[in-house]
């Protein structure tokens, strides 16, 4: 990776939006007196892109003049309105914080007020070279993410297959571009070329053990959006609540939310996040984990199993019920509803952690098991059931994505069947069983974020290497990315920004960049940086160590 920055150039190029810690990692502690250097050759560009040269020519921007338009050659100059939001959103980002002393700024650059300066940028020039530029579609797991930045006069280009690569480039650009004492806008003479490492980059989120409203979710999607995070997670149910409000099935939010008016996702709000997610380039890919973690299902008789004390019923309910019919005829019915809601080609099924106790205790499970000749193995119950509904959810044109215990319970499932790894004891020995098997994984194990400790764990999810595991080439190429899970027991909107990054940014770095992007000196800089960036922007992130921003916390307005 070549880099071409002149000291004196590097100096003012990498102020940017953040003056950071007195301690990077790996350092002895820091004086007060003799802060060390903070400037990363890289400036504050996170992630990192694959390739990059920044030369020592200049450029002025001003928010007066500077415009981010369509090319004459582009694709998707006509009616695309992710782009055209997305233009209004970074110009924004970029002249945002100082769009108040936008008269100062021209009365300085009209004067020369602050006597010869560099020449001025007035454009980037956005080109879609598909001619299907997907501005009307959904992100898929095989859309193009890759982009082109050039950075020089007398316009700034950015190239890219779809509409998705070139929300990463802008993102890149705003993050190129840096303001000196008098608030000038500065963007040095830049090439680059990107493209994504892993293909599924994802965050978790857990609205079931606490609820988020809809505003954090979609600030949660920003912030992913500057990361270059592609997959929203939702775990939108589990055992404390249910509060997906169902159309077809409304007494599920109803018994089983913690308020069935106050607390719960109504179709419009579902419409809401997923529209903002495609917005910015992010898939929204639900979970609704069976048969176990199924306590708030209780809306729907008779579809709990009814737990026994000796031979009388104790009045509480296990997993969902695998004995009866009209189980499926439910599952036929919801996932219906569920594959109409959610357009990603994927839906979670879940399938971990199902206590077996309730069904050992139930006469009838028992009755059912001896007629199936499953015997005592209550494993083979639970791969009848997941095998069900697996078969459900393929009916209606989906594709799943189940936990490991799925695959390590030996359920007969499809060869395109994604398994998300989650457990860290024994990780590597479970992607290569995996992978040898055939199957495309995604592995969370190492990124558990509700695991907190004092100090810059960041740094231990970012010294992750997926695929460091025994296994062959053809092996390693099905491991597709991984994702950060924020579990929800003592998370709600009061933390959730602050937990989640930038410990996450950290995870979102190590899925888009190169394998050798890992000194953990230079990430720190971009990282303090970045996280000042977020600040700017409304994300509430926490601070990596000792150290200011420019721009403190405030809230910024929202875009739509």
């Amino acid at each position: 990776m070549e880099l071409r920055v002149s000291a004196v150039v590097t100096a003012l190029l990498l102020r940017l939006t953040c003056t950071g810690a007195h301690q990077p990692p790996g350092e002895p502690a820091y004086d007060p007196g003799l802060p060390p250097d903070l400037h990363s050759p890289h400036g504050s560009l996170w992630p990192l892109p694959q390739t990059v040269v920044i030369s020592s020519m200049v450029y002025r921007l001003s928010s007066v003049t500077f415009q981010i338009v369509h090319s004459a050659e582009s694709t998707a100059s006509v009616g695309c309105s992710i782009l055209d939001n997305a233009f209004r959103r970074y110009y924004y980002y970029i002249f945002g914080s100082s769009t108040g002393s936008s008269q100062r700024q021209a009365t300085l650059n009209s004067t020369g007020g602050r006597g010869p300066g560099p020449g001025e940028l007035r454009q980037l020039q956005v080109t879609i070279t598909s001619s299907d530029p997907e501005c009307n579609q959904h992100p898929r797991i095989t859309s193009s993410e890759a982009y082109e930045i050039t950075v020089a006069q007398p316009a700034a280009t950015l190239k890219s297959e779809t509409v998705w690569g070139a929300l990463r480039g802008l993102e890149t650009f705003s993050q190129l571009v840096y303001e000196d004492e008098y608030i000038t806008h500065l963007i040095n003479k830049t090439e680059i070329t990107d493209a994504p490492r892993f293909s599924h980059r994802g965050v978790l989120l857990d609205t079931s053990r606490h609820y988020l409203p809809i505003k954090v979710i979609l600030k949660t999607l920003d912030a992913m959006s500057f990361n270059k995070f592609n997959v929203f997670h939702w775990h939108i149910v589990d055992d404390p609540s249910f509060p997906y409000q169902s159309v077809t099935f409304p007494k599920l939010s109803e018994q089983g939310a913690y308020h069935p008016v106050t607390h719960i996702y109504t179709l419009k709000d579902v419409q809401t996040v997923i529209e903002y997610a495609r917005e910015r380039g992010i898939r929204v890919i639900p979970e609704f984990d069976t048969p176990g973690h199924t306590q708030s299902w209780k809306g729907q008789s008779n579809l709990l199993t009814p737990c026994y004390n000796g031979e009388k019923p104790s009045g509480t309910f296990g997993p969902i019920n695998p004995a009866l019919n009209t189980t499926y005829d439910f599952m036929n019915q919801f996932f219906k509803e569920i594959s109409w809601v959610f357009p990603d080609k994927y839906i979670h099924l879940g399938g971990d952690e199902v206590n077996f106790a309730c069904w050992k205790s139930n006469p009838t499970i028992t009755e059912f098991m001896k007629k199936q000749g499953f015997g005592s193995d209550y494993r083979k119950l639970e791969s009848f059931y997941v095998k069900n509904v697996l078969d459900i959810v393929t009916s209606n044109l989906k594709g799943y994505i189940v936990w490991q215990e799925v695959f390590d319970n030996r359920v007969k499932i499809k060869s395109d069947t994604v398994v998300e790894v989650w457990m860290a004891r024994n990780m590597k020995a479970e992607l290569s069983k995996v992978t040898l098997a055939g199957f495309t994984t995604i592995l969370a194990a190492p990124w558990y974020l509700d695991y907190i400790s004092y100090g810059q764990d960041w740094q231990k999810y970012y010294q992750v290497e997926p695929l460091n595991f025994n296994g062959t080439v053809a092996q390693k190429k099905l491991v597709i990315g991984g994702e950060a899970c924020l579990w929800g027991e003592f998370v709600d909107a009061t933390n959730l920004a602050s937990r989640l990054w930038p410990r996450a940014s950290a995870v979102g770095e190590r899925l888009w960049s190169s394998e050798e992007t890992k000194d953990l000196n230079d990430a720190y800089k971009r990282l303090t940086k970045h996280r000042c960036r977020m600040v700017q922007r409304g994300i509430p992130a926490e601070p990596l160590f000792v150290g200011y921003c420019d721009y403190e916390y405030k809230d910024y307005k929202e875009f739509n």
